[in-house]
């Protein structure tokens, strides 16, 4: 349930129609309907002849922005679902949806899933939640108001602290996106966002250093996903696709031997491939540039903008608060990025 409030307020900040791809409690992908480019189609494995609507390239986004992280989600959509993103899930392993509605015959596709065992389920689009919640924990019941916080670009992207203070509409987008997205993830949480969807998630970290780096990681593999190497992996005929998502993510880690090996390529590729080399992983790393990250709490050292710098970050909303917010602010000059301090944290447990 904590997804269709996701992407139930990222069409209300944004006004375009959302998705999220959810695993156990928090986001793997979540984005907006945003038409995907000839690269984006091949990264994510759709024809280029298949048709999409916004709401099936929010979905496309969603899954795509990590795959692995994606296998048997839970799906969530703002919108009314209709064909295309009928037929984008159905050949996707995914465990459910929850959506306002169904096209017939969206429903009737989905409901063929896991030999009808699917679960589809429809919510009221204008349902309106008690204020006040109740959780009970081991013979204790916790009760607490709900987080009500409107988050959009006038509510939490106001206090620009760095000396560039230059932004565009679209990278405010990016990290509305990533605000939102941090309310709905188990804390600690940072996420990656670009091009109007996340790119990576790092969720339920104890260190704040940690969710830097592993949501960095995970943006570093989705853009890696882009190298031309990756693009041109000709792989054998009716390859499952989760055999073909971990061959992808084998492929760019340094376990690449695992599936270029002698006797061992031949399952998964036509040709061998050739090694994406660790030189040609940092020179393609390093083109990535306009990434955003949003943190649901305070930086409390400059090391997590040295980190998020190296994914190509050049933008940053965080609450503030630390007692080292001068030093995070001087790092954040020292490369010319451009930091907001929202004022709100977005702990989520």
């Amino acid at each position: 349930l904590n997804s269709i409030q996701l992407v139930k307020e990222l069409k209300a900040a944004c006004g375009l129609p959302a998705a999220a791809s959810f695993k156990h409690v928090s986001p793997a992908g979540a984005a907006l309907g945003l038409p995907l480019t000839d690269v984006e189609r091949r990264m994510y494995h759709i024809a280029p002849d298949f048709e999409l609507s916004p709401l099936a390239c929010a979905y496309a986004r969603a899954r795509g922005a990590d795959r692995m992280s994606s296998f048997g989600d839970w799906i969530a959509l703002s919108d009314v679902c209709d064909v295309p993103t009928a037929k984008l899930i159905q050949h996707e392993v995914s465990d459910g949806i929850i959506a306002p509605g169904y096209e017939p015959e969206a429903l009737t596709i989905l409901a063929g899933k896991k030999k009808g065992n699917y679960n589809v389920v429809a919510i009221d689009p204008d349902y309106k939640p008690a204020p006040v919640e109740h959780k009970q924990v081991y013979g204790i019941t916790f009760e607490q108001g709900r987080n009500e916080l409107t988050i959009n670009a006038d509510t939490m992207l106001t206090n620009w602290v760095t000396e560039n203070k230059s932004v565009t509409e679209e990278q405010k987008r990016d990290l509305i996106i990533a605000l939102i997205t941090l309310k709905y993830t188990q804390s600690n949480s940072v996420c990656y966002t670009a091009g109007g969807q996340t790119i990576g998630v790092g969720a339920g970290q104890q260190s704040r250093i940690h969710c830097t780096r592993l949501a960095g990681q995970k943006a570093d593999n989705w853009y890696l996903r882009q190298h031309p190497k990756v693009l041109g992996l000709q792989f054998v005929d009716n390859i499952r696709r989760p055999d073909r998502d971990n061959a992808i993510d084998i492929y760019t880690s340094d376990e690449y031997e695992d599936v270029l090996a002698d006797g061992v390529w031949q399952n998964t590729f036509k040709v061998r491939p050739e090694v994406l080399t660790p030189e040609e992983k940092k020179a393609w790393i390093a083109t990535q540039a306009g990434v955003t990250v949003g943190s649901d709490a305070f930086f409390p050292f400059g090391d997590n903008v040295e980190r998020a710098r190296k994914s190509g970050v050049t933008y940053i909303a965080e609450p503030g608060g630390s007692i080292r917010d001068d030093h995070v602010i001087a790092t954040a000059d020292k490369y010319g990025m451009v930091l907001a301090f929202t004022g709100a944290r977005l702990f989520h447990h």
